[in-house]
């Protein structure tokens, strides 16, 4: 008998983040001396601002250390609720909220409350690598409905209707989305609104990108739009992306109290609390204005254009302008095929392997979202990153034969 044997048939089931491997493979490189630029790291390249990181270290003197509700300290939910009241306009009390180690458990928490064995969850494609593991953990199945650059990689209402079936219980959008920084605007939402409030599906919206939206219209969540739809949304939101804290590790959510009780009984089994003193530097994240905010958000738009820009120059890789988020999604179909010094273009994947390998540039295959025809790169890095990792992959891909 092997050790294999002991394993469960969920853990069995249950695959690698594909964005994680690549980061620590180009971390490894890094190590071992090899001039790596990475862009596949979904993180700011920012710091956390400093009266957020003050508020932590405060936080520590004071001996905030201790444990707190396992769903999170009544201060961070009101200021939570005051977020959503003054950004989107949506009234949440204290017993809606609940605040867990970043958006994945909340997402996770979401589902484990929700899902039971046999139960379909819609998710679009291209989706964030951990939506399909952890409906599958549930004992979920994700029914994946294929959207593309005629979409602007977005979920329509016909796709939507479609896709429908007696099993369907829920409906995962991200906006804006990694991979692909799509936006959905409030028309689209209205579109596919009427056909989720029809067939009484709960959601999942997760907006964990929403402060980094470069249109004039902003972000929409479709839990505005009606109460029977704010009812039936779990709405997933955390400071790790806009106030550049990935290692905070806080994130939350907003739901009916039947379900936000049930999320939190969840956690309250799995990990307790968060960390009590990221809890309280997010306090200080959520209501100490957005001024940094903004800088980085402006330096994000900066880079975005240059980077759509040059990947456009590039034969071969046609990419989508993003409406938000820090991710470009260029499609690699035309360059399946061609050789590299390292062998020959088979896939997504063996893309991403032979750049890494022949000029030392990191990013993230499409298939671990579903789109084995893109690649993923993430603009959370310097204008200098950018340039010379895109001067890179411009002569790698002219030299494939």
């Amino acid at each position: 008998m092997t050790v294999a044997t002991f394993l469960s048939h969920r853990a069995s089931q249950t695959g690698d983040s594909i964005t994680m491997a690549i980061s620590a493979l180009a971390q490894q490189m890094k190590k071992e001396g090899k001039p790596v630029i990475g862009f596949s790291a979904g993180e700011p390249d920012f710091k956390t601002p400093i009266p957020i990181q003050d508020a932590g270290v405060q936080a520590i003197r004071d001996g905030k250390t201790t444990y707190t509700a396992a769903s999170g300290i009544p201060e961070l939910k009101q200021a939570i609720c005051h977020k959503f009241l003054t950004d989107n306009q949506l009234e949440y009390r204290p017993n809606h909220i609940v605040v867990s180690c970043g958006a994945k458990q909340s997402i996770f928490n979401a589902i484990m409350a929700t899902i039971n064995p046999g139960d379909e969850v819609i998710v679009p494609t291209p989706y964030w690598v951990s939506y399909p593991d952890q409906i599958g953990l549930a004992g979920g199945k994700s029914v994946f409905v294929e959207t593309n650059e005629s979409t602007e990689f977005k979920l329509t209402p016909d796709l939507l209707a479609n896709a429908i079936t007696p099993r369907t219980k829920m409906v995962i959008l991200n906006s804006p989305s990694n991979p692909t920084g799509a936006v959905y605007t409030r028309h689209e939402l209205e579109a596919l609104a009427k056909i989720i409030v029809q067939h009484q599906l709960l959601v999942i919206s997760d907006e964990i990108y929403e402060k980094l939206i470069y249109s004039e219209e902003g972000h929409v969540s479709i839990a505005q739009l009606s109460p029977e739809l704010k009812s039936l949304t779990i709405v997933i939101n955390g400071v790790s992306k806009s106030y550049a804290m990935t290692g905070w590790r806080i994130g939350y959510a907003a739901a009916n109290p039947a379900i936000a009780d049930a999320m939190g009984k969840i956690q309250s089994h799995t990990t307790s609390n968060p960390t009590t003193p990221s809890q309280w530097a997010s306090v200080q994240a959520l209501t100490g204005g957005d001024d940094e905010i903004k800088a980085m958000k402006a330096e994000f738009h900066a880079r975005r254009d240059t980077m759509v820009t040059r990947l456009n120059q590039i034969p071969g890789l046609p990419t989508l302008l993003p409406g938000g988020a820090f991710y470009a999604f260029p499609n690699i179909s035309a360059l399946i095929g061609k050789k590299s010094a390292s062998g020959v273009i088979t896939d997504s994947a063996s893309f991403c392997q032979y750049l890494l390998q022949d000029v030392f540039v990191a990013c993230v295959p499409g298939s671990g979202f579903g789109s084995d025809s893109f690649i993923r790169l993430s603009y959370a890095t310097s204008m200098t990153a950018i340039e010379d990792g895109l001067t890179r992959i411009d002569q790698w891909v002219r030299s494939l034969q």
